[in-house]
């Protein structure tokens, strides 16, 4: 059977207080009977001690005068208290009926150790203090007697008390936690049905916060950071499924447009591979783009893998640069690296790192016109791998910098319009520099070009404090093409 909170709250509080109580009257049950055993055991001791006082003073003045002393003390004593005397010889000197009556009988004793019992004396309960004393040089035994009637019917009365208050007590209690713990989960309603009024057509909708400086405050706005995050994340996902398929339509739309075109009527060889080659040249372009946009898919899944090894910069540079260098020379542009053979190494995966670097390379020849000027630089710093990747193309204005690495973002329409792009490149560098533990920071000022700094780090334990290359590698003759 399934309870609510609210209920398992109840029945807890119920069975603990029920527990406490119990233990509580208890323990004061416990406590109440040693306190009056004191009192009884105090008051009968005390007594005794009047009774052999008396012995003291009168024991030398011959025994009827002992007997007339303890008659007249026995006169003297209220609330019941009684006591008998026995001589030397062990035969009573003073004994009053209740004694003569006391079943079992009470014996003489042989010890002088102060002993405490309770019997009943004429169908009354009494605490007697017994004890063997010496007076003037002969033994005394004492019993004196104190009757618990009006310590049992106390006894009896908090007993009755407990049993007529604890059971309400604790259904009262547990009526009050069941009140308590309805208004303490009253937010908690107001949070599940906020939460269920939370759908995909109003992610911007949020949980009302308790005023409450709490848990529960903390759990809500912990719950509404998550929204934002889903609510934001839905929008990515939306944005990037619209920019895929606009960027798809496209190129699939030109090779339709050019296959019905080639179709209408006949052709010569020459036009039909002219066709062809736009074809082919459209679908290499979609095909990059597909790649590109699995890449990103696999990256939000995190079940995109790099298999990690030491990697030498300097090789993967050297190949990347002669890519670049065949770039540049189709669009007339001057390519210069100035690469230095280290023989440090980083933790990454070669192919993903020879992507970041080519996709930099090409958009700075992609974006900087003929004659202009690229280069590439490699040097060392502060335990970091520093590849510096600069042009003197056209640049990017300051109100587009903040979003250059997000996907699908073009800079500005006439820029998109020159060179085609999918607009993934440095979003998916970004991601690659960041999953090899490293960083990228774009620099650019419109008109005058742009500087990529890709820093990451070495795997190296040590630090290396002296780079005394690195002077050189920066005024090292340019390789010019």
């Amino acid at each position: 059977m399934k309870f609510t909170i609210r209920a398992r709250l109840t029945a807890s509080y119920f069975l603990v207080l029920a527990a406490s109580f119990t233990a509580f009257f208890f323990i004061c049950d416990v406590g109440f009977q040693r306190s009056i055993q004191a009192s009884v055991n105090d008051a009968s001791r005390s007594n005794l001690e009047i009774v052999r006082r008396v012995l003291d003073n009168s024991v030398d003045k011959g025994l009827s005068k002992v007997q007339k002393e303890l008659t007249e003390l026995a006169d003297l004593w209220a609330n019941g208290a009684i006591f008998e005397v026995a001589g030397p010889d062990r035969q009573w000197i003073y004994r009053p009926r209740q004694f003569q009556a006391s079943v079992p009988k009470l014996e003489p004793l042989n010890g002088e150790a102060l002993r405490f019992i309770t019997t009943n004396l004429e169908l009354q309960q009494y605490r007697i203090a017994r004890q063997r004393v010496w007076v003037d040089g002969r033994v005394y035994q004492i019993d004196a007697a104190v009757p618990t009637e009006a310590f049992d019917q106390a006894l009896d009365n908090f007993r009755l008390v407990e049993k007529r208050f604890l059971p309400p007590l604790v259904v009262l209690a547990s009526l009050l936690g069941y009140w308590l713990s309805g208004r303490a989960l009253a937010p908690v309603n107001r949070i599940i049905e906020g939460a269920e009024r939370v759908g995909v057509r109003n992610l911007s909708e949020r949980l009302e916060v308790p005023k409450a400086q709490d848990e529960l405050r903390r759990l809500t706005e912990t719950l509404n950071a998550m929204l934002e995050r889903i609510e934001n994340s839905v929008k990515r996902i939306t944005q990037f499924t619209a920019d895929a398929s606009h960027d798809l339509r496209t190129p699939l739309a030109l090779i339709r447009t050019n296959a019905e075109l080639a179709l209408r009527r006949p052709r010569s060889e020459s036009e039909y591979q002219e066709t062809l080659c736009r074809i082919l040249a459209t679908s290499e372009e979609t095909t990059e783009l597909i790649e590109k946009l699995l890449m990103l898919a696999r990256a939000d899944a995190n079940v995109a893998q790099f298999r990690l090894e030491p990697v030498n910069l300097y090789p993967v540079l050297q190949r990347v640069a002669q890519k670049a260098k065949v770039l540049a020379l189709g669009k007339g542009i001057i390519f210069s690296e100035s690469v230095v053979p280290y023989s440090h190494t980083i933790l990454g995966d070669e192919a993903a790192l020879e992507r970041l670097f080519l996709s930099i390379l090409d958009n700075a020849v992609k974006y900087t016109l003929s004659a202009g000027q690229v280069s590439l630089l490699f040097h060392l710093e502060n335990g970091q791998a520093v590849i510096e990747i600069t042009d003197t193309g056209i640049g990017i204005h300051p109100k587009d910098l903040p979003h250059v690495f997000e996907r699908f973002y073009r800079a500005d329409q006439t820029r998109s319009r020159e060179t085609r792009g999918s607009g993934l490149g440095l979003a998916i560098a970004k991601w690659i520099a960041e999953r090899h533990g490293g960083s990228i920071k774009l620099e650019s000022q419109l008109g005058c070009g742009t500087q990529v700094t890709i820093q990451l780090p070495l795997a190296d334990e040590e630090i290396h404090g002296q780079y005394e290359r690195v002077s050189e590698a920066r005024e090292m003759p340019a390789n010019l093409v």
